[in-house]
C-alpha cells in the first residue's frame, strides 16, 4: 500500500481530532454499528471526510498485520520531517528546548510507547536515525494512540551530525545507559536538554554516547538488568517534567 495508515479506534480518532485535512478516507468493518464506531463515523462527517465499508480481511491487508479493531483511515502521503524541519522548530521555541532522541529504535510497539509518553511530558519534537530504525508503521500510529499527530517525529540522515548541531544550539546531551555512575534523579534536567535512549537490548551506539554531555542510569534494586526501552523512556521523561515544573522557567504549569 503506498499511502500511510492510521489503525484501531484510538488512532484513527486521533488522526481526525487532529489532522483531519489528511485523512483521505476512513474505512469500517461491515456491519459495525457500535457506540465507539459511531462516534468514529461523526468525527469523519463533522470532518468531511468520507466513510466507506471494508470486509475484515480487506482491513487486514490495509492494516499490514495490526491490530485494527475493525477502522482503518489512509493519509494523504506526506513528506516525512527532516533535519530542516528540526532546525525551524528549534527556531522557533518560547522556551528551553526539551528533545527526545531514540537511537535505532526498531520495534514499532516501543516507538509508539515512546511517542506517547514524550507527548505526554510535553517534548517538542522525537528525533531518530532514517536507517535501521522504525519509522511511522500502521502498528507505531495505533500504539501512540494519537501522539503521532501531536508530536513531531523528525528522521535524520546522520544522528551524530544532528547531535553535534543541537549542542551548537547549547541543548544538553543527557544519555541513559546503565552502566553510568551518575543516578538520573541527581541530574539536573531543566534548561534545553535532549534526553538520548539507546536500542532494544544494545543500548547507544558508541558513537551517540560519545557525543552526550551526560551518562546517567535509572536506579534499580532488583534482580532484573534493565528495562524496557518505552519504559525507561517514560522514567526519564517524567523525572526530566517534574524537575521542569518546579523550575518554573523550563516549562508552563500543569
Amino acid at each position: 500500500m503506498s499511502e500511510p495508515s492510521v489503525v484501531g479506534i484510538h488512532g484513527v480518532r486521533a488522526a481526525l481530532k487532529y489532522d483531519p485535512a489528511r485523512v483521505d478516507g476512513v474505512w469500517v468493518e461491515r456491519g459495525r454499528r457500535d457506540r465507539r464506531m459511531e462516534q468514529v463515523r461523526e468525527l469523519a462527517q463533522r470532518a468531511g471526510v468520507k466513510v466507506y465499508a471494508a470486509s475484515r480481511r480487506e482491513l487486514d491487508a490495509m492494516a499490514e498485520g495490526a491490530v485494527h479493531q475493525g477502522v482503518v483511515a489512509r493519509l494523504r502521503g506526506e513528506r516525512p520531517l527532516d533535519e530542516g524541519d528540526l532546525e525551524r522548530l528549534l527556531d522557533g521555541l518560547a522556551e528551553p528546548a526539551f528533545l527526545l532522541v531514540v537511537d535505532q529504535v526498531q520495534d514499532p510497539h516501543n516507538l509508539g510507547a515512546c511517542l506517547r509518553s514524550a507527548d505526554a511530558a510535553g517534548v517538542h519534537a522525537v528525533i531518530a536515525p532514517r536507517d535501521r530504525a522504525v519509522g511511522l508503521t500502521p502498528v507505531v500510529h495505533k500504539v501512540a494512540s494519537g501522539a503521532t499527530r501531536t508530536t513531531p517525529f523528525i528522521q535524520v540522515t546522520n544522528l551524530a551530525r544532528t547531535l553535534e548541531g543541537i549542542k551548537r544550539r547549547g541543548v544538553f546531551l543527557v544519555g541513559c545507559a546503565g552502566e553510568a555512575d551518575h543516578s538520573l534523579y541527581q541530574q539536573d534536567l531543566t534548561g534545553p536538554i535532549a534526553l538520548v535512549m539507546g536500542a532494544e537490548g544494545e543500548g547507544m551506539r558508541r558513537l551517540t554516547r560519545e557525543h552526550c554531555d551526560f551518562l546517567v542510569r535509572i536506579p534499580m534494586v532488583g534482580h532484573v538488568e534493565s528495562l524496557n526501552v518505552s519504559v525507561a523512556t517514560g522514567i526519564v521523561l517524567f523525572e526530566a517534567l517534574r524537575q521542569r515544573i518546579a523550575d518554573s522557567t523550563s516549562v508552563p504549569t500543569a
